[in-house]
C-alpha cells in the first residue's frame, strides 16, 4: 500500500510542478516587442533584492549598467552595490543571432547563456559560479524580464541547485530615473 501512495504522490507532485511551468509561448506578440539590444543601450539604473528559499530578503542592491553595441555584438558593464558594502562587477558579452535569440558570456558564467524573447518577455538561462563566503557553488539561473513600458523592466530570476530553488532575485530597471548613480547607500 505504501508503494501505491508513493506512486500517487509522485504523479500528483510532478503534475503540479509541470503545470506551474512558464514558457515564452505564453506571451503573445505585441506591436513593439521587448528586445534587450534596444533597451540596454546607454545607462540603466536598477534596484533589486535577493530572497532565500524561504522568501526572506537577505540582500538588497543597486546596479549601474552601461550598454554599448556594435552591430549585433554588445557589452553590458554592470556594477552592483550591495547594502552590506560589497561591490561586484560583471561584464556581459552578448551576441544577437540571426533568429533573434541571444548568446552571452560573463566572468562568472559557466558556458554560454542563452536568451530568447516573445512579446514583452525575455528569458535568459545560464549556469553561474556563485561565491558565498569561502565556498563557490554552481547554480542554474532562469532570468525572466518583462518590459512594462519603454523605460521600465521587471526581472524575476530563479536560482536552482540540483533542480531545487535556493533563491530568487527581483530587479526593477529604470532608464528614465532621476538617480544616475548607485554609489550613495541611500539608494539601496
Amino acid at each position: 500500500m505504501n508503494k501505491v501512495k508513493f506512486f500517487l504522490f509522485t504523479i500528483i507532485f510532478c503534475s503540479l510542478i509541470s503545470s506551474c511551468s512558464t514558457s515564452l509561448d505564453d506571451y503573445q506578440e505585441v506591436d513593439n516587442p521587448f528586445d534587450i539590444k534596444s533597451y540596454f543601450i546607454g545607462r540603466v539604473v536598477a534596484w533589486g533584492m535577493l530572497q532565500d528559499y524561504a522568501n526572506k530578503v537577505t540582500r538588497r542592491f543597486c546596479v549601474e549598467i552601461e550598454g554599448t553595441w556594435q552591430g549585433n555584438d554588445g557589452v553590458l558593464a554592470e556594477k552592483f552595490y550591495f547594502n552590506d558594502g560589497e561591490i561586484i562587477y560583471r561584464n556581459w558579452q552578448l551576441s544577437k543571432k540571426m533568429n533573434g535569440s541571444y548568446e552571452g558570456k560573463a566572468e562568472d558564467v559557466i558556458g554560454i547563456a542563452v536568451g530568447n524573447h516573445q512579446g514583452f518577455a525575455f528569458q535568459f538561462q545560464y549556469e553561474l559560479s556563485l561565491a558565498v563566503e569561502d565556498e563557490t557553488y554552481q547554480v542554474s539561473m532562469d532570468d525572466w524580464m518583462y518590459q512594462l513600458d519603454e523605460f521600465r523592466v521587471m526581472n524575476k530570476t530563479s536560482m536552482r541547485k540540483f533542480g531545487v530553488k535556493v533563491a530568487e532575485v527581483t530587479i526593477f530597471f529604470d532608464k528614465q530615473s532621476q538617480v544616475k548613480k548607485c554609489a550613495n547607500s541611500d539608494n539601496i
